[in-house]
């Protein structure tokens, strides 16, 4: 074992008082540098041209496929080559996902050499700033920017936002700033990183066959368009929420967007049939075959009555398809959980803590084939770890689910839970197969957890997505054993009612 372990160590790239040596412009060298000095209190200078001695982080640009890169080790240098702007954006992420990270310390545990481009055009999550959301509403600009940052790391090149009007209260007690700020401060922060931003725009007026409704949404849509530094497409659901037939709803969308180009010359208008009777759905496809020119895209999302490969046959092949899944709720939605235990159900609720690898994975390798990407439907930080696995998966559609989780667990949590807490958060998804009284893995998941948070260091601790995972463990365990306990009660009860007859009824 000792012999194996001084290999081990032979073989680490030792980056601890590395040089960071770019002339490319942007956020890359500043993640990197940032990302590793926030891990192990080493920051690393950054200079144009190498020194004389020491290791090397290289960060230049190649060529190749979009938003591709090539990693590769030689001696005691790292050379990152991204593609294009983003392709360099994504290489530094994988490095980063790579690192042993530690309190002074940075090393490279296996040579890293890859050539890599992703398999799909858009990837990307919903990052609403509401008080439906439950977990956002509080965020500043700055952990805003953070989050988008752990994003696209991960290789996500979207957001989509939600405009102050939606179909939820105006205002929360926990905003930090007004909606329309935020959402323009959102779209700096992407647009400096390169990210595309998307805005989700429900159309929630009630008569857009009134020529002064047309008006003031015209108005009110373009306040917004005009407030934010970059847009790339809007996407305007049928329904949920809105009620708006086709033959009124696709003329409001030709003039919004004539109205968004105003602002932003090449953004795009796409549009979701979400929520349409079957005669909208029938009037929708009539419209459709006409082509027309002012239609981007459509997207797939909750509530559409075609599933995607039909959606696919019916819609005219000019038109790219989007997917928009939720991977958000866990009970009355688009991907309920499998025949969920009901004492799960009626405790842990629709937008618990979700983590489920297994069933992303199949959700995103049945529904992928038929569209461009996808933007995640998301209400709050509670789906953090589904929206990884996607983001792994447009990537690399072939990619290890587990190997995803351990880059998650490597990067975010610690190294040293690498392992432990990727296989935690699997056992989170299985405590929920089958009934819960059937489940004793339950109690096992529970103490691997235990077993985390004991060796935890105060960092760790207080990390969200450790509390997360740490709590999901505890609240499952307490389920079932209320269940067990109640179980039990009942049978008491019931046995006592069923001796009714032969000691009487009172």
């Amino acid at each position: 074992l000792g012999l194996f372990v001084c290999t081990l160590a032979a073989q680490a790239m030792d980056l601890t008082k590395a040089t960071v040596v770019t002339r490319e412009p942007g956020k890359p060298a500043q993640v990197l540098v940032e990302e590793v000095e926030k891990r192990t209190g080493v920051r690393w200078p950054v200079a144009a041209q190498a020194p004389d001695s020491g290791p090397v982080v290289r960060i230049e640009r190649g060529s190749g496929p979009a938003e591709g890169f090539s990693i590769g080790t030689e001696g005691n240098i790292v050379t990152v080559r991204g593609n294009d702007a983003r392709g360099v954006l994504f290489g530094v992420g994988r490095l980063l996902r790579a690192l042993e990270m530690r309190r002074q310390s940075v090393t490279l545990g296996d040579p890293l050499n890859v050539t890599s481009a992703p398999e799909t055009k858009l990837r990307g999550h919903q990052l609403g700033y509401r008080p439906k959301t439950n977990s956002y509403d509080a965020w500043t600009l700055a952990m805003w920017e953070q989050y988008i940052r752990d994003l696209a790391v991960f290789g996500a090149n979207a957001v989509e936002l939600i405009p102050p009007r939606s179909d939820d209260a105006a205002d929360s007690p926990h905003f930090p700033l007004p909606q329309i700020e935020m959402m323009a401060g959102m779209s700096k922060i992407c647009d400096a990183y390169g990210i595309d931003v998307w805005i989700w725009y429900p159309a929630l007026d009630k008569d857009y066959g009134d020529p002064k409704t047309v008006q003031f949404a015209l108005a009110e849509w373009g306040e917004v368009f005009k407030r934010l530094p970059r847009i790339d497409a809007v996407m305007v659901p049928g329904g949920d929420p809105g009620a708006t037939r086709p033959k009124l709803l696709m003329p409001l969308l030709e003039k919004q967007r004539a109205n968004l180009r105003k602002f932003h010359p090449k953004a795009q208008m796409w549009m979701s049939p979400q929520s349409f009777s079957p005669d909208w759905l029938a009037e929708f496809f009539g419209i459709l075959k006409q082509e027309p020119a002012w239609l981007d895209g459509i997207v797939h999302g909750p509530q559409v009555r075609d599933p995607l490969p039909r959606l696919r046959q019916l819609v005219p092949k000019r038109y790219p398809i989007r997917n928009y899944p939720d991977i958000t709720h866990s009970r009355q939605c688009q991907f309920p959980v499998p025949d969920w235990d009901p004492a799960f159900s009626v405790t842990e609720a629709r937008e618990t803590i979700n983590p489920r690898p297994a069933d992303m994975a199949r959700i995103f390798r049945q529904d992928n084939p038929h569209t461009v990407g996808f933007i995640t439907y998301s209400e709050g930080c509670n789906d953090d770890v589904n929206k990884i696995v996607w983001s792994a998966l447009g990537w690399n559609s072939k990619a290890d689910v587990a190997g995803a989780l351990r880059e998650y667990a490597r990067y975010f949590i610690h190294p040293d839970f690498a392992d432990g807490f990727a296989q935690g958060l699997a056992a989170l998804e299985r405590n929920w197969r089958g009934p819960a009284l059937a489940n004793g893995g339950i109690y096992s998941t529970l103490q691997q957890f235990q077993s985390m948070e004991r060796a935890a260091t105060p960092p760790t601790l207080l990390n969200w997505r450790f509390q997360q995972g740490l709590y999901r463990a505890y609240y499952d365990a307490y389920v079932r054993a209320r269940l067990l306990d109640e179980t039990r009660a009942e049978e008491r009860a019931m046995d006592l009612l069923r001796a009714a007859p032969s000691i009487g009824a009172l």
